[in-house]
């Protein structure tokens, strides 16, 4: 790394000189990182739990959406609406 940043999948900082893996957009990650199969809930930005998930048999976690909600924040009274403001702001082109 040229730059120090925050790994989007632990919340670690990653320092200069350490190896991290860079996506325009998305953000950085641990080399380590990488390698754990874990969707970020699009709206608290928390792990989504992908290992606890009910869906894990039938989920291939590179192949599907990035855009999971974890369990705490789809228990929520406002879910969906949350859910879709997430998106229309991280994605807002989805709203043209």
């Amino acid at each position: 790394m040229k730059f120090s940043g925050t790994c989007i999948v632990c919340n670690e900082k990653i320092e200069i000189d350490e190896i991290g893996l860079w996506a325009k957009g998305l953000g950085v990650k641990h080399e380590k990182c990488a390698q754990i199969n874990e969707l970020q809930c699009i709206v608290c930005g928390a792990s989504a739990g992908c290992q606890q998930c009910e869906f894990q048999e039938n989920c291939d976690i590179p192949t599907v959406s990035q855009l999971c909600i974890c369990k705490k924040c789809s228990e929520k009274k406002d879910a969906f609406s949350s859910y879709q403001k997430s998106a229309n702001k991280k994605f807002p082109l989805l709203n043209s």
